[in-house]
């Protein structure tokens, strides 16, 4: 007698309620990129957020090392992440995280240009599971 067939189920992203502000946005794609969901603005990356274990718990920062110490000064929860050391990370276990991440969607919105980078695979709409807003 043969064992059942065991199907990886994947959880939604919990912190997904991040990008609703971009929903209304014609320019927004969201996009999986790995092990997380991306938030693409008018072609460039600017947010990813992952709910799975440190360094990938929290929402990532797409930036470049030049704006560091700008977006550092006015958000210090935020650090260079471990893995990805070009993008800023707001881990999920930090105690002002909501207000934190919910300011820095805020910012990606009103095209901060100390945010978003190219994108080296451009999102492309209707392909895999892109959606466009």
């Amino acid at each position: 007698m043969s064992s059942p067939l065991k199907q990886k189920i994947k959880a939604r992203n919990s912190l997904l309620w991040l990008f609703e502000p971009f929903e209304e946005d014609p320019r927004f794609i969201q996009r999986r990129l790995f092990s997380f969901e991306a938030a693409y603005l008018d072609g460039r990356l600017y947010l990813a957020v992952a709910n799975g274990k440190e360094p990938w718990n929290g929402l990532l920062v797409c930036t470049s090392r030049e704006h560091h110490a700008a977006l550092r000064d006015d958000y210090p929860q935020l650090v260079s992440h471990k893995v990805l050391g070009k993008w800023l990370y707001l881990s999920q276990s930090d105690p002002e995280f909501e207000t934190v991440a919910i300011e820095l969607v805020d910012l990606a919105r009103k095209r901060d240009s100390r945010l978003g980078v190219e994108s080296e695979a451009r999102p492309a709409a209707g392909v895999g599971k892109s959606r466009t807003r």
